[in-house]
């Protein structure tokens, strides 16, 4: 689809609503379908009230009411799903947190030398959260922390707040560690099941509507990616002496090559008989129960090498899948163990030294917080810790886009303010605090999940009420808060999004063009000729990797694109524009893996000059993706004979190259 003709569109639709509100704010403000996780909602609850009555029963209530703000940030962080996870979700951003807690409280009061030290903390906060997620929790509750401690009077000595941060954070570690003794595998063998019942979804939306199967194989994509990294981050400590988890991965393995062989099944053009998907998700169930014994498969002939494919990836996923005790020396890796915590680590630190996209993060963050600090501590008029609290949360491009969640934010705050305002106005202070902390507790899980501005209007009341537990300042909060919020906000969008003119190719582009050249990598690996039978295995799991690869990389630039179309035009037009040439380059990664598999199962490879020639082409799309910064299309045709196995792929990477050229 050309710029003009989305433009058009675009245009058109302006026309017949022109009063109706953007797209991309609907999107923002649509509450998402994702069900309400009833288990964090009680979780919460019990949290972040508890440390709030003991504090009242101790007549103490700033005490309950900074263990509660803890519990609040343990709460935000567990989002995990296996409990060692969850322990780093919740522990590693408490130390960060009491660290920002215990600086912002040492610089109370102290006008420009507390602009100068939330400067530098958001300067470091802002380029530790490009190391990962852990990493991007911890770096939001250090500056949040230190925010806080900076601009709300806390109790002596200057310990003190962060010993009761962090006892609230572990007590919500503590509450969620009740059920590990129960369900500690449960977590890796319910993804490996989720993995199975992703992949017969694809297979029954296999020769049928393409933007289904697209859709369908993306969701595998996402459920294998987790699945490994919860079994094999586990198995990266325990390595071979755990039986149970060696039977996991032995079940996960046996699931790529039914993945690998979807695309064929796709390709042939005709849906698959439904008795496959439905065995697929029995072997699903099975996982997920532990069963074991002889499995029974009613499965219709197999006569082309597609349908082969499939059929022995089956039978073969069956019988490991009800083995009791696969064979502990015999379950390797295949899509590679992590490396060791410190060497993960130390690769970390090197590339967020070494990386632009960190220090200019980092950078913008500190701009920003230096202006909110600076309206703060030093201008005569008053204004609260809230701006810099609203840019602190506002500012994280790695959780979406700046500018929608600026105009989420406001909207989101204001609607917690009309509840706050409700409660502060109508509710007496003391020890109803507890009933109220814990329906507003449970709201925030039960809100996260339904989007931001719906995150902001549940969060906001509870830090309004726990503000007022530490300054005593009532219903005079509200309006300030309000006006403070905006102001944030209005900051946020000046010094952290307009005067940073990032375009949308240097985010989107370069990263896309990286894997389309990974592409062509996996093209030369995938039809390598190989001399052995040592060769033929290194080879597979060379291919292994390199497709897992690519599928996680092109699972980044699809979150890359989504945070992208809830831009402002012109960055969300432009991206809608580029987005068939991100189908495009998953369709050509997919009929590489089809035609590897239809060539395992009789068709003739193909001769070394074709596959040459496909790993060219790809490599000039990849310098077409830089060098364009919107899609032009061109004509181009198919090269190579209709009978090769790689006819599928000629095909993909000629309508991938008619979406875009260099611009002239």
């Amino acid at each position: 689809m050309s710029t003009e003709r989305t433009e058009h569109i675009a245009s058109r639709r302006a026309r017949h609503r022109p009063l109706a509100p953007p797209s991309w704010l609907l999107n923002g403000l649509k509450p998402s379908a994702a069900p309400i996780p009833w288990a964090a909602v009680v979780r919460a609850s019990i949290a972040m009230a508890v440390p709030l009555a003991v504090g009242f029963a101790l007549d103490e209530p700033e005490y309950g009411a900074l263990a509660s703000m803890g519990a609040l940030a343990g709460v935000i962080g567990d989002t995990a799903d296996a409990y060692r996870m969850r322990v780093l979700n919740i522990a590693v951003p408490q130390l960060f947190g009491a660290i920002g807690v215990a600086l912002g409280t040492l610089v109370y009061g102290h006008g420009w030398l507390a602009v100068a030290v939330l400067t530098l903390i958001a300067l470091v906060s802002g380029m530790i959260s490009s190391i990962g997620t852990v990493a991007s929790v911890s770096g939001l509750l250090l500056l949040l922390n230190a925010v806080i401690g900076a601009g709300l009077p806390l109790p002596e000595p200057w310990w003190t707040a962060p010993l009761l941060l962090t006892a609230g954070g572990l007590f919500v570690l503590a509450l969620t560690l009740l059920g590990w003794p129960l369900r500690r595998r449960q977590p890796e063998r319910t993804a490996v099941a989720d993995t199975y019942r992703a992949l017969a979804d694809a297979l029954e939306a296999a020769g049928g509507p393409g933007a289904l199967y697209e859709e369908r194989r993306h969701q595998v994509t996402q459920a294998i990616n987790h699945a490994y990294d919860l079994v094999l981050g586990r198995r990266a400590r325990v390595h071979g002496r755990s039986p149970s988890l060696v039977r996991l991965l032995a079940q996960l393995n046996v699931v790529i090559p039914l993945v690998e062989a979807a695309p064929a099944a796709h390709l042939r053009g005709r849906p698959l008989p439904p008795e496959i998907p439905a065995a697929v998700r029995e072997l699903a169930d099975a996982v997920e129960e532990g069963r074991t014994g002889t499995p029974v498969l009613d499965l219709p002939a197999a006569h082309t090498p597609a349908e082969r494919a499939v059929d022995a990836a089956l039978r073969h996923a069956a019988k490991i899948v009800h083995v009791a005790r696969p064979d502990l020396d015999n379950v390797d890796d295949r899509l590679g163990r992590p490396a060791a915590l410190r060497v993960r680590a130390r690769r970390a630190v090197r590339d967020m030294v070494l990386s632009r996209a960190s220090w200019r993060y980092g950078l913008r963050l500190a701009l920003c917080i230096g202006i909110a600090q600076s309206l703060v501590s030093v201008i005569e008029f008053e204004r609260s810790y809230w701006v810099a609290l609203t840019v602190t949360f506002v500012l994280k491009p790695d959780f979406g886009s700046v500018f929608s969640r600026a105009v989420l934010r406001a909207l989101g705050t204001a609607g917690g303010l009309v509840v706050a305002a409700a409660v502060l106005a109508e509710v007496p202070r003391g020890w109803w605090d507890v009933p109220v902390m814990v329906v507003l507790a449970g709201l925030i899980p039960a809100f996260s999940v339904k989007g931001y501005a719906f995150q902001t209007a549940a969060i906001t009341p509870v830090i309004l009420l726990l503000s007022d537990l530490l300054n005593h300042q009532g219903f005079d909060l509200i309006r300030p808060r309000l006006v403070d919020s905006l102001i944030g906000c209005a900051i946020t969008l000046v010094a952290g999004y307009l005067l940073w003119p990032e375009s949308w190719h240097t985010r989107i582009g370069d990263r896309l063009a990286d894997t389309v050249d990974d592409a062509a990598r996996y093209v030369e690996r995938a039809f390598a000729p190989v001399v052995d039978e040592a060769a033929l295995a290194a080879a597979r799991t060379s291919r292994l990797q390199a497709r897992r690869r690519i599928y996680r990389d092109l699972s980044g630039v699809r979150s890359e694109f989504q945070r992208a179309l809830t831009e402002p035009p012109p960055t969300g037009a432009r991206a809608a524009a580029w987005w068939p040439l991100v189908v495009a380059v998953e369709r050509i990664v997919d009929a590489t893996t089809a035609a590897r598999v239809r060539v395992n199962h009789g068709a003739a490879p193909p001769p070394a000059e074709e596959v040459e020639t496909i790993a060219h082409q790809l490599r000039e799309l990849a310098v077409r993706v830089r060098s364009s910064s919107t899609p032009v299309r061109v004509d181009a045709g198919p090269a190579g004979g209709a009978a090769s196995v790689l006819a599928p792929v000629h095909q993909e990477i000629a309508a991938a190259l008619a979406i875009t050229r260099p611009e002239s």
